[in-house]
């Protein structure tokens, strides 16, 4: 007997409703593993506070000096914070076979790939913007700057997180690949620091700073369209080599 037609609708529909699920799945099994390694999830946060607390001391105690410098500083030191927790973004499922698996299922690539950069945004970038203003406290960053500041942080860590998990994906098979990661992301951050320094510069001299965050967002939402489907060839090189 002929099998009758299935509608091209539902099965379109069984198919997003399964991406779905293996979505919320991957993202839900990472936040797990994220509570419990929690030393690990701290690291970022500690650097950023043990770095921004040792500026005054290295620098000057100015108030004058620190609001001058406090823009840059705070962003170039989340970079670094971010740039920290990479490392180990891929490493643990490849160590233990998860990652492979992961790249045979049926389900796209492209969302378990996304699930996995966004806890590692959740668990790395959302808590640096929200340490960041009493950081800046610290710097003694002018009013004007805290807004901005949170706004392009928030924008740009999910960009950091997305481009930083194409060198991780590069060098998950290298047992040493942390300097290499450096040399590959760093080059490729240079935009998203710029623009977010200098808008939060721009609020501090009295200027718009739309145009910053717009740039900014322009860079997420490429990094959202283009990064996972680089994260996802780059991590299939590694694991067939």
């Amino acid at each position: 007997m002929n099998k009758p037609a299935q509608d091209p609708l539902a099965v379109a529909e069984m198919a997003e409703r399964r991406s779905g699920n293996a979505f919320m799945a991957t993202l839900r099994r990472d936040l797990k593993l994220a509570i419990r390694h929690r030393g690990e999830l701290a690291n970022p946060l500690i650097f950023f506070l043990l770095v921004i607390t040792m500026v005054p001391l290295g620098v000057s105690p100015s108030p004058k000096t620190l609001a001058v410098l406090a823009p840059g500083m705070l962003w170039v030191v989340a970079l670094l914070a971010t740039l920290l927790s990479l490392d180990g973004l891929f490493r643990s499922d490849f160590d233990d076979g998860t990652l492979e698996q992961l790249l045979l299922s049926p389900q796209s690539s492209y969302i378990n790939v996304l699930a996995k950069v966004i806890v590692h945004w959740l668990t790395t970038g959302l808590p640096l913007t929200l340490v960041a203003p009493l950081l800046g406290v610290m710097m003694s960053l002018p009013e004007a700057g805290y807004i901005p500041l949170m706004l392009s942080l928030l924008l740009g860590t999910g960009s950091l997180s997305l481009i930083g998990a194409i060198g991780a994906a590069l060098t998950v098979s290298l047992r040493k690949g942390g300097l290499l990661l450096s040399l590959i992301v760093m080059p490729l951050y240079v935009p998203v620091l710029i623009f977010g320094a200098s808008g939060v510069r721009a609020a501090i001299e009295g200027f718009a700073y739309n145009t910053q965050l717009a740039v900014l967002g322009s860079f997420l939402a490429l990094a959202i369209i283009a990064a996972p489907l680089a994260i996802a060839g780059a991590l299939k090189m590694s694991v067939n080599n």
